[in-house]
């Protein structure tokens, strides 16, 4: 079988073939940090840590590289509103991005490049760019000069004729500087106040887009295996990316191009003004299982928009239920049917060759989540006869065979379920149905405290509520 992946700058999938047998080299655009991480995060790294999972679990070996924006107008704005350093603010939101991140069961990168750390690397990109006639200095700024790299609009798609004035996203340069109005800043003169660091051109600071050519050449050179982000980013960001890397260098900056599709709230795009920004705190507030959200992103394509609802969460919780009992299987029944837990089984009874097939195609995490749920549902199955009959209608081993299969390929989705404490506090269906009812009646009297209580002190005895359709059911977590 043959992993392929969809290039957005060529628009087809392709077989994937890294430069080096058996190595990978994977750069993933990372976070500006200025605040809290939002669903839209959360979906673009569980993707992608989801395909450097599977990378790993295909044997390659993955150096997975993320970077992290630490100067930027909108940390300095968030530095002048809380009287705070551009250094102060950023190294508060890295943490923040660690606390929200890792509990989605996202792996760390193998190396977290800051901006800050990799200004000699950025001004010596730009006097090339400079040298090479693709750049210009004027009044303290270095601008790119778009009109000088023939294929400029591969990756997006767009003609230089159609774009608008002001492509280069995050930057407001004075027009009159520059020779073009497509052209974008790789060095910005330094405004009163502003962090600066001194440079051939004067006083400055790098623009946006040459902070990722920057870090990518230092770390791993002139071309990588695959270059990952959010699908706003294919422009102007990634799309500027070439034009600055390839102009440098020569070559390809990546093999292939890699984006995931936007989060919606309930059908409309995410965002402030529309008082819809859901951050990964405010969801795993709720309270959610940090799975349930990671489930929720992988029931989607990754390249198909994702729309948040709460009858698409109702559906990842009751799946995340599914698969907590799969996988819980081993640790409750494991014993007394005489397994050995320390050994893997490299028998899948073809589950493996079904997982791989739909993961080969694009990442499809959809397809695989179907073999995932197809093992679990089968274990719940067995799980209730041995609670109600003492027996199981498929033999030991085999059941062995099919948990081991299912914790492996629910692992490399990131997919894990914490050990199930060893008592839980027993509560009969009459009482759960009364705490229902005071917590309905609570609700509809808009006490809403109230609803929150009962239904954490149902969750502290492993009764997960779950909320849909006008009414409440609940099952054992």
């Amino acid at each position: 079988m043959t992993l392929n992946l969809y290039n957005t700058q060529t628009r087809r999938k392709e077989a994937f073939v890294p430069l080096t047998p058996n190595a990978v080299k994977m750069y993933c655009c990372g976070v500006t940090v200025y605040d809290l991480c939002h669903l839209g995060h959360a979906r673009s790294y569980i993707v992608w840590d989801t395909v450097r999972r599977y990378l790993l679990w295909l044997g390659y070996e993955v150096r997975y590289v993320q970077n992290f924006t630490d100067i930027d107008d909108k940390i300095l704005k968030r530095a002048n509103e809380r009287e705070m350093t551009m250094q102060e603010v950023s190294d508060r939101y890295i943490q923040e991005y660690f606390a929200d991140i890792r509990p989605l069961n996202v792996l760390d990168a193998d190396e977290y490049p800051r901006v800050t750390e990799h200004i000699p690397q950025i001004q010596q990109i730009i006097q090339d760019l400079i040298d090479k006639g693709y750049a210009y200095p004027v009044g303290g700024d270095v601008y790119y000069q778009v009109e000088r790299l023939p294929d400029y609009g591969k990756l997006s798609g767009r003609k230089l004729e159609d774009m608008q004035a002001g492509a280069s996203g995050r930057v407001n340069e004075g027009e009159i500087k520059k020779k073009h109005p497509f052209d974008f800043a790789l060095w910005k003169a330094a405004k009163s106040g502003e962090p600066a660091w001194d440079s051939p051109w004067g006083k400055g600071r790098p623009g946006w887009h040459i902070e990722c050519s920057a870090m990518v050449r230092s770390l791993f050179g002139d071309t990588i295996d695959i270059h990952s982000g959010g699908g706003d980013l294919v422009f102007p960001h990634h799309e500027n990316e070439i034009a600055q890397s390839e102009a440098a260098t020569g070559k390809p900056l990546a093999r292939y191009w890699l984006h995931n599709g936007m989060v919606k709230i309930g059908g409309d795009k995410m965002s402030k003004s529309l008082s819809n920004f859901i951050t990964i705190r405010n969801f795993l507030e709720h309270p959610y299982d940090p799975m349930v959200l990671r489930l929720f992103v992988l029931l989607a394509h990754y390249r198909k928009p994702l729309d948040f609802t709460e009858e698409a969460i109702a559906s990842a919780e009751n799946g995340w239920q599914t698969l907590q009992e799969g996988l819980h299987f081993g640790q409750r029944y494991g014993a007394k049917l005489g397994w050995k837990l320390s050994e893997m089984s490299v028998d899948s009874n073809g589950y493996k060759e079904r997982f791989q097939e739909s993961m080969d195609d694009d990442i499809n995490t959809p397809g695989g989540l179907a073999v995932i749920f197809e093992l679990a549902k089968e274990l719940r199955k067995e799980s209730n006869l041995l609670t109600h009959e003492g027996k199981t209608e498929i033999a030991s081993e085999v059941l062995e065979i099919q948990w081991k299969t299912l914790v492996e390929l629910a692992g490399v989705l990131g997919i894990e379920a914490q050990p199930e404490a060893a008592t839980v506090e027993e509560i009969g269906e009459a009482e759960i149905a009364a705490i229902i009812e005071q917590r309905t009646a609570a609700r509809n009297a808009k006490n809403f405290a109230e609803g929150d209580r009962l239904r954490d002190e149902l969750k502290a005895k492993g009764i997960i509520l779950v909320d849909k359709a006008g009414e409440t059911t609940w099952h054992r977590g």
